[in-house]
């Protein structure tokens, strides 16, 4: 269990961390927040989980290979709880509150927000840099164990000082054959095509800037089920949507945030029990108004208002969800606080409307220069999805909204030690509480029927340590890093068989140590990531740790380009896990290839 800890220790001196150790300000769909937040790199990776297990306090749900469907949720409450955005507009998903991460397109994005207060994640696109000429790109291709291909193209065009154009292309095609178990046996049904294409738009106006994106996805996949149950069953999707957003500083007085979306996603779900079909339309106009009052006051409101309609094989629904938030925002340079009223209305078609307001306070205090000390609270509701309140035989049209309170309390040490050395220390102690959590249990109708009602209660509270050390001389660039959470997540249900048991795939102890070494044109890059004390209904999950390490080389051609060569060894030791049960994932696999960049 520990030996690949060992080799880690013995055979790495220094590590890379992605994380920003500086609180930021961005701006979301509710105005201008000052959150806790970290930042992570996918500049190494080619899906977003194996980024996001860098950050201990996430919990992913891996189904198991490219092909297994990948969702992320936030000290514990919870992948519906857990708001997704793509360059600060949401990925809404009204049916099942669930995200799949691996629909994301890779190639573009170049790094994400983990927002504890806001409980969410941002996604970026990375935008294009033009050195002497006006055009430029990259071309490539991954390819590795299980019968894996991963070509990829991106072209990037300067057509003014003001307006760049960003166009890629990818794709996916496995066999997701991977051995499990103590057998060798080779998982059947797990295969994966996809296609991802999409284009970019950025522009520059006078005290703002502007960002069109047109994206879509195409995939054909097998979901073989749990190894208790397995199946032959198969899906296809297909997602395109096109979104837009707007910011510009009119005066020192009042800047504008604009943003728009419309998305159609078709997934159709072929099975031995009967084919379905899902069809989801979204669209959203979201508004934010920022006014600088003094150089240390400012308040904002913000207006959204979201329309999703599905039409199915097994039901139809429609939504229309507003959110209004008006918050004020206060920096002495010393200390600095944002406070914020959320109101989130939940109109249905046919139903109850379901209101809710929450109040969130953020603050910082400088202690001195570099040192800071952060806290914040806030309310949160999740409304139920149309599955749990309408899918036939299933849903409750009676569901109240999940309410949480979050809280969190930390330090943030940041400061260079001399010349080329940096040191970064971040510790937070966090609370969150659920209630009128969605559950299944069974009905006082027929105890062999179960159907979703709002009993559940969680309590979760914990640390999350970071420790990062880094060198850069010019010439070697290099550090490391080492993060640990501790999350006591339990189940406060009255009456519940695991009450007072840990929430089911919520590590206890996480650690993850990171390592990057770069001189020369040459770059190491290796991470372990350790996670115990995890449950689900049938009891204790094994401890699992993985050890990945990838090695890389920069060849510079003339002024035609940079051809970069990769290999890179995921769970090298081959440890055999699942993140849920009887969906086990890979054990050890390679993946190789090149880049051209020009």
């Amino acid at each position: 269990m520990f030996l690949s800890s060992l080799l880690f220790a013995a055979g790495l001196l220094v590590a890379e961390t992605p994380d920003t150790l500086q609180a930021v300000t961005i701006v979301a769909d509710k105005g201008v927040v000052v959150s806790r937040t970290d930042t992570v790199s996918f500049k190494h990776y080619t899906t977003a989980t194996e980024a996001l297990l860098r950050v201990p306090g996430l919990g992913i749900s891996d189904y198991g290979g490219l092909a297994g469907l990948k969702g992320v949720s936030l000290r514990g409450l919870g992948t519906a709880h857990t708001d997704i955005y793509l360059d600060g507009v949401r990925v809404s998903n009204f049916q099942s509150g669930q995200n799949d991460l691996g629909m994301l397109p890779m190639e573009t994005l170049g790094s994400a927000v983990v927002d504890y207060a806001q409980n969410s994640l941002s996604f970026r696109t990375a935008k294009p840099v033009f050195g002497d000429r006006n055009f430029g790109g990259q071309v490539g291709l991954q390819a590795g164990s299980f019968g894996t291909w991963m070509p990829s193209a991106r072209f990037d065009i300067k057509a003014s000082e003001r307006v760049s154009v960003s166009a890629h292309v990818a794709g996916v095609i496995t066999k997701g054959d991977f051995p499990y178990g103590a057998n060798n046996e080779r998982r059947a049904g797990n295969d994966l095509k996809q296609l991802r294409a999409g284009a970019d738009v950025f522009g520059v106006l006078d005290g703002g800037d502007w960002h069109a994106k047109a994206y879509y996805n195409a995939s054909d996949r097998g979901t073989p089920g749990s190894l208790s149950w397995p199946s032959a069953d198969r899906q296809q999707d297909k997602n395109f949507f096109l979104q837009g957003a707007f910011r510009k500083a009119f005066s020192d007085l009042y800047t504008l945030n604009l943003s728009a979306k419309a998305a159609w996603d078709d997934l159709f779900y072929k099975s031995e029990w009967g084919d379905s079909d899902y069809n989801f339309n979204d669209f959203q106009l979201n508004a934010s108004h920022s006014f600088r009052l003094t150089d240390w006051w400012g308040v904002s409101l913000a207006t959204d208002i979201e329309r999703g309609s599905l039409k199915s094989t097994g039901y139809n629904a429609a939504r229309t969800a507003a959110i209004a938030a008006l918050a004020t925002a206060i920096r002495l340079g010393w200390f600095s606080a944002d406070l914020a009223v959320e109101y989130r209305g939940t109109f249905d078609k046919g139903q109850k409307a379901l209101n809710s307001v929450s109040p969130s306070l953020d603050l910082r205090f400088t202690i001195f220069e570099g040192f800071d000390l952060v806290a914040f609270g806030r309310r949160a509701f999740r409304a139920p999805t149309f599955n749990e309140l309408y899918y036939p035989g299933y849903g409750n049209p009676n569901l109240k909204p999940e309410d949480a309170w979050l809280a969190d309390v930390g330090i943030d040490f940041h400061r260079g030690l001399c010349e080329n050395w940096t040191l970064g220390i971040k510790v937070d102690g966090f609370y969150n509480s659920l209630q009128n959590k969605i559950i299944s249990a069974p009905s006082a109708d027929d105890p062999y029927v179960w159907l979703p009602y709002n009993v559940g209660k969680v309590e979760a509270k914990g640390i999350d340590a970071a420790l990062s050390l880094r060198y850069d001389d010019g010439r070697f660039a290099g550090g490391f890093s080492a993060r640990y959470a501790r999350q006591s997540a339990l189940d406060k249900t009255p009456d519940s068989y695991t009450f007072d048991q840990q929430i089911p795939y919520v590590a206890k102890n996480t650690v993850v140590l990171a390592a990057d070494a770069a001189i020369a044109g040459w770059r190491l890059d290796a991470v372990w990531n350790w996670r115990g004390g995890r449950f689900d209904a049938s009891g204790e999950m094994p401890n699992w740790n993985t050890l990945d390490l990838t090695l890389s080389k920069d060849f510079k051609l003339g002024n035609v380009g940079v051809l970069s060569l990769n290999v890179t060894a995921r769970d090298l030791l081959n440890c055999r896990y699942e993140l849920v049960r009887d969906y086990p994932m890979p054990g050890r696999s390679f993946l190789g290839g090149f880049t051209f960049k020009f």
